[in-house]
């Protein structure tokens, strides 16, 4: 029973005030980060580690002592009142704290601001499941994911609950947690961990806490800002979202915000669910005042993150215990590799979306170190850069930064037409920001991502000596990426199923960066057009349907809070065969649709492919597309 019933009770709670008695309001402020990736010391406006002299012109932002601060002030400011501080995941990865004491400083830290809850991340599961249980070991609060499904041989077994009921102001706060779908293709939980449907794990959970008697109900979960709003919200007796994954700054005075903060989405129990999410990286804390009538219904919701800059003094027992924790790696994180004339782009929006400039300085980097192996082509995903670096020295510290998952250099040999399938894949999640978007050296592709899925991919050709030809569907190509993509994450499981003679070859992408900057001393920043985007002839249709799928996940920014990936005219139909790698949420008569314009020449392919269950497919299959 949903919250209609809680309307019943409303109603009879308005005649029992006409009878004498008195209902008070209940007040919940919810102070929340997510993301922060082990931004254990300031950042700059780079989201790298801030140097000494930008501290000195108060350029810095968050860290550990200043966040510190930031949280006892508010928690001073709310004395007497009902104050919650949770955490939306990924607390691990990106910086050389996480890289030496392997999420031991995070739970330290975390541990120091006396959180109530966090959720799982999927970096969480970078060092499979040992490194999350050895995080679980140190922390002294409740970690929480109702999706994470630990086996009996699992370390994390029974470890982290689906929820938890706190008491705060004498009031029952259930909160319920997940992690992103997808976590086992873009991270490493092992062979013993499940992830199950976010929907249907939290729905379960939360009809567990109502058996409790809880009615103020939070889902704290990481799975992205477009799908928190449009489908975790909509689940019936939720009653905020405390979200992460997407590192979506919601403001409500930040011109470059996502979505206001709270974004309002309207559960089907005739309510308003406020969504928040705080940026990333220990930049903003979140500030949420939610009010509950007394039925546990939300009657207002308000707020804004603080920005946590200057203006926050580092808490002085935090700084000193950073710069003790630091000494093993000060050597390391000060060592000069090189110098660049300008700033490197490594933004997340362009390096999800575009060529961008550090995504051609990795793959060049990659391709270089094992040219002399008969290596032409270099593919890394986007999603794997994750800082840019400013002008000027630039120190391993700052490589590191940049590639911080401890990747390796793998090589292995494909044909050119599996090569379009892994560009294609690497294009099926433009407008989520995916991870999955190819850079690439030693080759050149256009695209139109106006199109379907899976037929975006326009003109590719490869570097033959000093000119470009096309590239041959049928030869066999050497090529070199990192190991979790070689290992088929980030969708790109063509190169596991289809790649042949594999080999991680090492050393680390970060090792590899340093090295190429040191010899192309000073590196000069540039993009030349090796990735080409094509204007759509006609533009797209918008869907007016919402995804209730609930296998659909994101991993960014929504192209509007709270509608469907927009749905494009169907291609013209093929006049030869082509392939398809089936993502999430394909059909085959969507396929049909698309390729030939018509969804009832679907058996047309299932009979080309051996007559797949045409609604059940298997993500990352690739499809035969026979020629109308």
């Amino acid at each position: 029973m949903i919250r209609q019933l809680r309307t019943g009770l409303l109603t009879a709670s308005i005649l029992a005030l006409s009878s004498g008695a008195a209902f008070a309001d209940y007040e919940l402020n919810i102070l929340h980060i997510n993301d922060f990736h082990s931004r254990i010391e300031s950042i700059n406006k780079y989201d790298s580690t801030c140097s000494a002299e930008e501290e000195g012109k108060n350029e810095c932002f968050g860290g550990v002592a200043r966040l510190k601060t930031a949280i006892d002030q508010k928690r001073q400011e709310l004395t007497g009142k009902n104050v919650l501080l949770l955490n939306g995941g990924d607390n691990f990865q990106g910086s050389l704290f996480y890289t030496t004491y392997k999420g031991a400083a995070e739970a330290e830290f975390l541990n120091l601001m006396k959180f109530d809850a966090l959720t799982v991340g999927n970096h969480e599961f970078d060092d499979g499941e040992d490194g999350l249980a050895t995080f679980l070991d140190k922390v002294t609060f409740p970690v929480i994911s109702s999706n994470v499904l630990a086996g009996y041989k699992s370390k994390l077994v029974d470890r982290i609950k689906p929820s938890v009921v706190l008491d705060v102001g004498g009031q029952k706060i259930g909160i319920v947690g997940a992690v992103t779908n997808d976590t086992t293709e873009i991270s490493s939980p092992g062979e013993n961990i499940l992830i199950g449907i976010d929907v249907d794990t939290i729905s379960a959970a939360v009809q567990d806490l109502k058996k409790q008697g809880v009615n103020k109900i939070i889902a704290l979960t990481h799975i992205g800002y477009p799908r928190e709003l449009a489908v975790i919200a909509k689940i019936p007796d939720i009653d905020v979202v405390v979200g992460g994954h997407s590192h979506s700054l919601l403001s409500n005075t930040d011109a470059k915000a996502e979505g206001p903060y709270p974004s309002l989405a309207d559960n089907p129990g005739g309510y308003k669910v406020p969504v928040v999410q705080a940026g990333s990286y220990s930049k903003y804390l979140g500030d949420l005042v939610v009010t509950f009538d007394d039925n546990g219904v939300v009657k207002s919701a308000k707020g804004d993150p603080i920005l946590i800059d200057s203006k926050f003094k580092p808490d002085e027992a935090v700084v000193a215990r950073v710069k003790e924790m630091a000494k093993p790696i000060d050597e390391l994180k000060a060592k000069i590799i090189g110098k660049t004339d300008a700033a490197i782009d490594g933004s997340r929006d362009s390096c999800r979306t575009k060529e961008c400039e550090m995504g051609d300085l990795v793959a060049d980097a990659m391709l270089d170190r094992v040219k002399g192996q008969g290596v032409t082509i270099a593919i890394t995903n986007g999603g794997g850069l994750r800082a840019s670096i400013d002008a000027g020295d630039v120190s391993m510290g700052e490589a590191i930064a940049v590639l911080p998952f401890q990747n390796t250099v793998a090589t292995l040999q494909i044909k050119g037409a599996d090569i379009s399938a892994a560009l294609e894949n690497g294009l099926s999640q433009i407008e989520q920001f995916g991870g999955r978007f190819p850079q690439v050296a030693g080759m050149k592709f256009s695209f139109d991502k106006s199109r379907p899925v899976g037929s975006r991919l326009s003109v590719v050709e490869v570097k033959e000596g000093e000119a470009y030809v096309p590239l041959d569907a049928g030869k066999t190509y050497n090529v070199v990426t990192n190991n979790f993509m070689r290992n088929g994450g980030d969708g790109y499981s063509v190169f596991k199923t289809k790649g042949e003679n594999a080999y991680d070859y090492g050393p680390g992408l970060e090792t590899v960066l340093a090295d190429y900057l040191t010899a192309n001393n000073p590196y000069k920043p540039t993009t030349d057009g090796r990735i080409t985007e094509i204007a759509a002839a006609t533009p797209a249709e918008p869907s007016t349907q919402t995804s209730t799928d609930p296998a659909v996940t994101t991993d960014a920014k929504p192209a509007t809070a709270e509608t469907a990936t927009p749905e494009t005219k169907p291609a013209t139909p093929a006049a030869t065969e082509t392939k398809h790698v089936i993502v999430r949420g394909d059909t085959l008569w969507d396929l049909a649709k698309a390729v030939y314009g018509n969804g009832e020449l679907w058996k047309t392919i299932a009979s080309a492919n051996g007559n797949p269950a045409p609604r059940h497919l298997e993500i990352g299959k690739e499809l035969t597309i026979p020629a109308r």
